[in-house]
């Protein structure tokens, strides 16, 4: 992977591109697009993302950015869970705790209709994906892609990924996160790092 300043140059021309924003050369794909990177470069990567939708701003792209571990946090405090899950969690098996976050923010049922309101609500050219990591085990990315398909197909999505993004003809395409832990296979997405403008 190139250093951030690379990335961060690479990345703002490709989003800002008529040829991005048109979801041109996509054969008929959905356009979602995975910006892998390196565990070690994280909070990097976090600053890297705000520039990014400031510069974008003043060339006139609206970046929606939907950090998973805030949307987590908003629909568990929205459905009245908070105070009771901090209370739980000291005395919860950690695969008891992975359960009833997950059962609390399944995909289908909780986070899909909270983005789709989100995406409906602001005007934007494209929508950022972020804090992927910081919600594994709970919520997992390829569910999130599968799922975001309904409803984030008419603007194209960049998830940014603590990881990588690997394909192979042997094994297919797979999001590997903290480039140790294999997510699932997901072959829809794009690695923008090979998108060419």
């Amino acid at each position: 992977m190139v250093s951030i300043a690379s990335r961060y140059e690479h990345l703002l021309a490709v989003i800002s591109s008529d040829r991005f924003l048109q979801m041109q050369g996509l054969g008929n794909e959905v356009p979602f697009f995975i910006c892998p990177f390196k565990p070690s470069d994280a909070v990097a990567m976090g600053k890297l993302q705000h520039q990014l939708i400031n510069k974008l701003e003043q060339l006139g792209v609206k970046a929606l950015e939907i950090n998973l571990y805030d949307l987590a946090i908003d629909l568990i405090k929205a459905r009245g869970l908070w105070d009771r899950i901090l209370e739980l969690e000291p005395t919860l098996a950690k695969e008891a705790l992975k359960e009833l976050l997950q059962n609390i923010l399944d995909p289908e049922e909780h986070l899909m209709p909270e983005i789709a309101q989100r995406l409906g609500a602001v005007q934007h050219d494209v929508l950022f994906i972020t804090g992927v990591g910081e919600v594994f085990p709970y919520i997992r990315s390829h569910n999130v892609l599968n799922n975001l398909q309904k409803e984030a197909k008419d603007k194209p999505t960049v998830m940014f990924f603590s990881g990588g993004y690997t394909h192979s003809l042997a094994s297919g395409a797979a999001l590997v996160l903290f480039g140790r832990l294999q997510d699932d296979k997901y072959y829809r997405a794009f690695n923008i790092d090979d998108y060419q403008i």
